[in-house]
Formats: C-alpha cells, structure tokens, sequence
C-alpha cells in the first residue's frame, strides 16, 4: 500500500504593495500574474480585492503612493514561502506581508449543574431556570 500525500492547507492573506506608476490595466494584468503564479504552485486563490491607490506611511524607493492589493489564499506553508521569494524577485512589487489566518473552533454548548435547591445553572450565561 503506498503513503498518500496529506496536504494540509492554511488560509492566508497576502497583502501587496506594487509600483503606482504602471496604469491600471498593467496592474489589474500584474495582479492576475501573481494570481496564476499562486496556482501554479498548488494554491487556492479565493479572492483578489484591489483596493487601488493610496499614499504610503513613508517613501519606498523613492515612491509616495502604492496601489494594495489583498490575495486570500489556502496553501501550504512552503507555498506561501516561494511565492513571497518571488515578490521579492519582482521589480514592481514594493513591499508585501503573508499573515496566516487563525482558524476558529467551533464553541461547545455550556454546561449545565443542578444546584442543591433543584435548580438547574448554566456555566455560560449564569441564568437560573426553575426543574418542574
């Protein structure tokens, strides 16, 4: 019996900072390149929202403004660190931040005692509820 490859799939959000002197098509064209190079390397591009430009908190090469663009993403960890060696490869990418995105568990029901006078307390929400 072979091993089967388990892929385990994280989801992310990929924050990117590119060069605002390219028109929005050149953008909107770079954009989907990166989308594609994502899947190219076995991730799962759930969304692109292009927030288009905006000033930068301070100058990055020489640079005042930025077009953001955000990339959710299910990948692998070792996906996530290729395509972040190839942001940094590309010259009209100025800055980018991964995050990973902390999955949340389901919340169990709250307990329920009976007090010793036959009421019945929930630890949750601390209300009181008379037992017939």
């Amino acid at each position: 019996m072979a091993p089967r490859e388990v892929r385990r799939l994280h989801p992310y959000e990929v924050l990117v900072i590119v060069d605002s002197r390219p028109t929005d098509e050149e953008v909107a064209a770079l954009l989907t390149q990166l989308g594609e190079q994502l899947k190219s390397l076995r991730g799962d591009v759930t969304k692109v929202d292009n927030w288009g430009k905006r000033r930068l908190a301070y100058d990055i090469g020489k640079q005042r403004e930025g077009t953001y663009a955000v990339f959710e993403v299910a990948a692998e960890p070792a996906t996530i660190r290729e395509f972040e060696r190839q942001l940094k490869l590309n010259e009209h990418v100025l800055r980018f931040l991964s995050t990973r995105i902390p999955v949340r568990k389901r919340a169990r029901p709250a307990r329920t005692q009976e007090s010793p006078t036959g009421e019945k307390v929930t630890a949750g929400d601390k209300t009181l509820e008379e037992v017939g």
